[in-house]
Parts: C-alpha cells; sequence; structure tokens
C-alpha cells in the first residue's frame, strides 16, 4: 500500500486517529491503575494485619517480614477505636517522600499524581492512606517503595498501547477495504471511461452513463457525461464543417475560374456605344472583382490562411450607398422598402474596404429579407459617427424583430438563422470580420418594432488574423 495514494493516506490517517485517541484514553487507564493498585497493597496489608492481630504475643520476625513481603508493603498502621497501632513493621531505607491520602483524591489528581510517578525514575517511600475494608477499622496506612508502582505502570501502559495498536491496524484495514469497494472502484471506473473517451472522443457509445450510488459520485459522472456529450458534438460538428469547408473550397476554385473569365468579358463592355451599358459596365467589373476576391479569400482559408485585413482610409457614405445601390436592385417585385443614409460625407474611417462592404451586405441583405417576409412596407437605415475612441456604424430596420432562439444562438453559425433556407452564416461571417479589426458586432435592439445592430471599430486597432479573432487555434 503506498502512501501516496488515497487508500494509503487514508489508513495512515486512521492509525494517527486512533492512536492519539487512545493517548487519551491511556492517561485515566493509567490513574485508574495506579488507583487500583494502592487499593489492592491496602487489602493485602489489611489481611497481613490480621495475623499480628490474631494473638496478643508478637510474632516472628521472619514471619513479619514475609508478611510484608507477600502484601508489597514496608510498614502497616491501623486505628482503631482511635488508637493508632503500628501492627507490622520493618525498616525503611529511606525517608517518607509524599503521603497520598486515597479517600480525599479527586480525579485530576488521581490523573496527576499518575504522571509525576511515571516521570520520577528514582525509588522513593511513601505513606498511603485509605479506608479498611469491611469497617475493620477507622484507615489503614502504609509504606511502600515507588518502583515497583512505576514498572507495573509502565507494563500496564505498553499492554494498552499494543492492544490499540493491533486494533488500529486492524481498523484501518477494514476502512481500507470499505473505502476501496465504496469509493476507489468507482473513482477507477470514471478514470477508465475517461480513458476510453480520450482515445475515441467523437465515438457517442465512449459517452459514460451514471449509475454510481454515492451521491457526489453520481453527480461527478453526471458532469462529466454532459462534458462528453458537448465536446462529442462539438467535434461532430466542426467535422461537419471541415467537410463543408473542403467542398466550399473546390466550389470556389471553379468558380473562380469561371468569374474570370466573365471579368475579361465585363472589361469589353466598356468600349459599347450604348451610353447605359458603358455606365453599367463598372459596377459590373466591380460586382465581379469583389466576387474573385471572395474565392480566393474562400481558398485561403480552406488552407488555413486567412489573411488579416488591409486597412486604408476611405470615405464610408459612397460604400454605404454601394451596399444600398445594390440591396434596392435586390428588392423582391412589389416590396416597399425605404434606403435611408445618416452618414456625414466627410466621415473617413480606418478598415478594410472590401471586408466592411461585406459585413454591411450581410446586415442590409438580412433586414431587407426580414421586411420582405412580412409583405409590408418598412424601412432601413445605416448611420455613422466617430468619437475619441472608436468609429460606429448603426444599421436599423423596422422588420419583425428576431425571436428569442435567434438571439440566444445570432453569431453562432447554422444556429442564429430565422429565415427557411438560411444558414445562419451571414452574421457569423460579419461578426468574424469585425473581430479581425479588433472591434466588435452587437445586437443592441430587437424588437416587435424592428432590431438594430451597432458596428464599433476602434481607432487604435490590433489588427488579428480572422481564424484568430474567430476563436480559432
Amino acid at each position: 500500500m503506498r502512501v501516496n495514494t488515497i487508500s494509503g493516506r487514508f489508513a495512515a490517517l486512521t492509525i494517527i486517529f486512533v492512536m492519539l485517541a487512545e493517548l487519551f484514553i491511556l492517561l485515566p487507564a493509567l490513574a485508574s491503575f495506579r488507583l487500583d493498585y494502592l487499593e489492592s497493597r491496602l487489602e493485602r496489608a489489611q489481611i497481613a494485619s490480621l495475623a499480628g492481630l490474631a494473638t496478643d504475643e508478637s510474632i516472628a520476625d521472619d514471619l513479619e517480614s514475609e508478611l510484608l513481603r507477600n502484601a508489597g508493603v514496608l510498614n502497616v498502621v491501623l486505628r482503631r477505636s482511635d488508637i493508632r497501632q503500628l501492627v507490622l513493621s520493618s525498616r525503611i531505607p529511606a525517608p517518607v517522600a509524599q503521603t497520598f491520602d486515597l479517600r480525599e483524591d479527586g480525579v485530576a489528581q488521581t490523573i496527576d499524581d499518575a504522571l509525576r510517578t511515571l516521570a520520577n525514575p528514582r525509588n522513593e517511600v511513601i505513606r498511603v492512606i485509605g479506608a479498611p475494608v469491611n469497617q475493620a477499622g477507622q484507615l489503614i496506612e502504609i509504606t511502600m517503595e515507588t518502583a515497583p508502582l512505576r514498572a507495573a505502570m509502565i507494563d500496564y501502559g505498553l499492554r494498552l498501547l499494543a492492544v490499540s495498536a493491533a486494533f488500529s491496524i486492524l481498523t484501518a484495514i477494514l476502512l481500507n477495504l470499505a473505502v476501496q469497494r465504496l469509493v476507489l472502484v468507482p473513482i477507477r471506473r470514471v478514470i477508465s471511461h475517461m480513458v476510453s473517451y480520450a482515445e475515441a472522443p467523437e465515438d457517442p457509445r465512449q459517452i459514460i452513463t451514471p449509475d454510481a450510488r454515492l451521491a457526489e459520485l453520481r453527480d461527478a459522472e453526471t458532469a462529466l457525461a454532459t462534458m462528453q456529450k458537448t465536446v462529442t458534438s462539438s467535434l461532430r460538428q466542426k467535422e461537419r464543417m471541415a467537410q463543408l469547408g473542403q467542398a466550399v473550397a473546390k466550389i470556389s476554385h471553379d468558380l473562380r475560374n469561371i468569374l474570370t473569365t466573365a471579368q475579361i468579358f465585363a472589361d469589353r463592355l466598356e468600349d459599347s456605344g450604348d451610353p447605359k451599358v458603358r455606365r453599367a459596365a463598372p459596377k459590373l467589373v466591380n460586382s465581379i472583382t469583389r466576387a474573385v476576391n471572395l474565392c480566393e479569400t474562400t481558398l485561403a482559408f480552406g488552407k488555413a490562411e486567412e489573411p488579416a485585413p488591409t486597412l486604408s482610409r476611405f470615405p464610408l457614405a459612397p460604400l454605404a450607398a454601394e451596399v444600398v445601390e445594390a440591396e434596392s436592385l435586390a428588392c423582391g417585385e412589389g416590396a416597399q422598402i425605404e434606403f435611408l443614409l445618416d452618414i456625414p460625407p466627410a466621415l473617413t474611417i480606418r478598415a478594410d474596404r472590401d471586408q466592411l462592404y461585406r459585413v454591411l451586405t450581410n446586415l442590409a441583405r438580412n433586414a431587407r429579407q426580414a421586411i420582405e417576409g412580412t409583405g409590408k412596407p418598412g424601412a432601413i437605415e445605416i448611420g455613422a459617427g466617430e468619437t475619441d475612441n472608436d468609429w460606429w456604424i448603426r444599421v436599423g430596420d423596422t422588420g419583425p424583430g428576431l425571436p428569442e432562439r435567434a438571439r440566444e444562438y445570432l453569431f453562432k453559425p447554422f444556429s442564429g438563422s430565422v429565415r427557411k433556407g438560411g444558414t445562419g452564416l451571414g452574421l457569423t461571417i460579419a461578426a468574424d470580420l469585425i473581430r479581425g479589426h479588433g472591434g466588435r458586432l452587437e445586437l443592441v435592439r430587437s424588437t416587435d418594432e424592428g432590431s438594430e445592430f451597432m458596428i464599433h471599430i476602434p481607432r487604435d486597432m490590433v489588427v488579428m488574423p480572422l481564424r484568430q479573432a474567430a476563436g480559432l487555434r
């Protein structure tokens, strides 16, 4: 049994605590043993004195010595009818050092006398006074040596400690077996499940089933099962996302080639004789260019090489106007949606223009689709301003607002969409792009009267790769 294990430490602590308890029991036990020892010497002395009282003549010296030796005393004095009589006597080797009256000693005094006897290694002569048994006089007084008393007390204490140690070891063994059965076996089972789960965390069959009898262990197993279910679900979702990413990367590769060809033909439209075509050609070229850049960015993401934002200073109003124009053209037939811009013409911000265009487009598109879903007229407003610390952009609408579940999973992919057929990626991408700028995208308001999103981009930004900004490693 190793000490650095639960069972080993439990056994060691059990032995220590039992021995400490025995020490507290040992002191009263030794005091009681000393008292019994002295009382037995008084009784023996009283019995020995009967030989001297049975005859009026003095007893032989050798018989008197034998009686005193059998009683374990040096002298015996009886007080009867107020007469003090020396019944048996022998030579006292030293003066009397102490007198103990057993008729008056309390518990505390008895324990104190026992400790003093053990602590004093010298053989001294003491006087002991007590009451005779069977009312055979007023008192009996003996003198005796302390060496035999101390030896008997030490022998008794050692035997008591040996018995206590045996019981302590037995108790420790029994408790260790109980701990093994009730605690360590379930703990080893939990550890075994954790090891098995670590080898195949994506396998739901490795999730532990809580069945411990102890409430604490059952709570631990329940918490472990909940964590394992969450991890397994996240791994399966990440696996699906990885597969989707590979598919999107392949599609983006082919789509980029197609758009490159379309871009070549779009460039030739600028030479058209139709003025309307010449005016529309730059916008078409810009749209195709953005699509090509998006495909290239998607391919870079598939290679885990998502670039950081390319920062530049540019006026915000023209960019917002492009977003409004694109969404106005995308409005469904019969849709009555009014687009409002509240951006100071001189407001210039420092950001990645293409990424910010994607963010505003996602927010404006979501607002437009929400209003179109109601079949009622509505309005979308894009406003902006600046403070000493950051630039802010507000995108609000008069749509139906977001349901509670959508607000709970607003920026999580495949979870926050409320539109049938939607993926919920638009807000996730927008939030990741803004985080890449060191800023934040937040939902300020969402009621029956509409929703409002706020973008904050700090002036002193620390640009980070988008995958790191999204919390990916």
